[in-house]
């Protein structure tokens, strides 16, 4: 049975694995398909897929995309698009700069809770990123002696509403979708009834999404689903006709539960994602 895990990131956005590093751990996990999704980019892919041929695993090049329903934060995975397709990755520069023009002021929050983190202190854990965000400012405050980890440094300041929290730029889910698709790629919604989504995205909601905007599938084995919710979320998916996705959301190290191939898709599924995409 082959074993395949649709949703992991490396250190092109806020994993702590280069791309390669990745590749090889998911080759010593016994996956025989890795999906690399990094955040709002696709950097990391060139060295994923070459890293993938040496160990001969095989990758499906991902990403996923920060957006937002009626002001609430929804991820969108994309598979298969055309890296160089001009609006995509427009887009995708958009959302990254939304991520680093909200920086100082989240650091001036931090200071007035008595944690100074200063933006060269979150460059320094970023790894050279393109996509700079919370976890790396996490990371900093982890790296200071603040707090002692990212779950920590969420829980208590970064996560949505939080006290050092700052609102930024994400793209509309509906054109999320379209752009994907305008790239060639399949869009399936991330962790849909996880974290703060679950509250926009209602059963009625996603049969809109699929009927009016070709929405493709929904990731419904991750670790932020418990039974009840996942045996909910495939009877609508089965309804809707949409494709059910399984990933870890490996982060690597510092974000707990997650391990590579923690969470699966089923080959069936991966075969049907290839077909449709490119």
């Amino acid at each position: 049975m082959m074993r395949i895990d649709l949703h992991t990131h490396s250190r092109a956005s806020d994993g702590t694995d280069t791309p390669e590093a990745l590749v090889k751990r998911a080759k010593a996990a016994a996956l025989d398909v890795v999906a690399l999704t990094d955040h709002d980019t696709f950097d990391g892919l060139a060295a994923a897929h070459a890293a993938a041929i040496r160990v001969g695993i095989g990758l499906l090049p991902g990403v996923e995309i920060s957006a937002q329903l009626d002001g609430v934060s929804v991820h969108l995975l994309g598979y298969g698009c055309d890296t160089a397709n001009l609006r995509l990755g427009g887009e995708l520069r958009k959302i990254r700069t939304g991520r680093e023009r909200r920086m100082p002021t989240m650091l001036a929050k931090l200071e007035e809770l008595g944690m100074p983190v200063t933006l060269a202190d979150v460059h320094a854990q970023s790894g050279g990123s393109p996509s700079v965000g919370r976890p790396h400012v996490a990371d900093a405050l982890v790296a200071k002696g603040y707090i002692a980890s990212r779950e920590e440094a969420f829980a208590g300041f970064l996560d949505d509403g939080g006290a050092a929290f700052v609102p930024r730029y994400s793209v509309e889910v509906v054109r999320g979708i379209r752009l994907i698709h305008g790239a060639g790629g399949v869009a399936v919604i991330a962790h849909p009834w996880g974290r703060v989504s679950r509250a926009v995205l209602t059963p009625d909601v996603l049969a809109r999404l699929r009927n009016d905007h070709g929405l493709d599938g929904l990731e419904v084995d991750h670790g932020d689903h418990d039974q009840a919710d996942r045996a909910q979320l495939r009877a609508l998916a089965k309804q809707l006709g949409l494709l059910v996705t399984g990933g870890s959301d490996y982060h690597g190290d510092g974000k707990t539960g997650h391990d590579l191939g923690s969470e699966t898709t089923a080959p069936g599924i991966w075969a049907k994602i290839a077909d449709r995409s490119g």
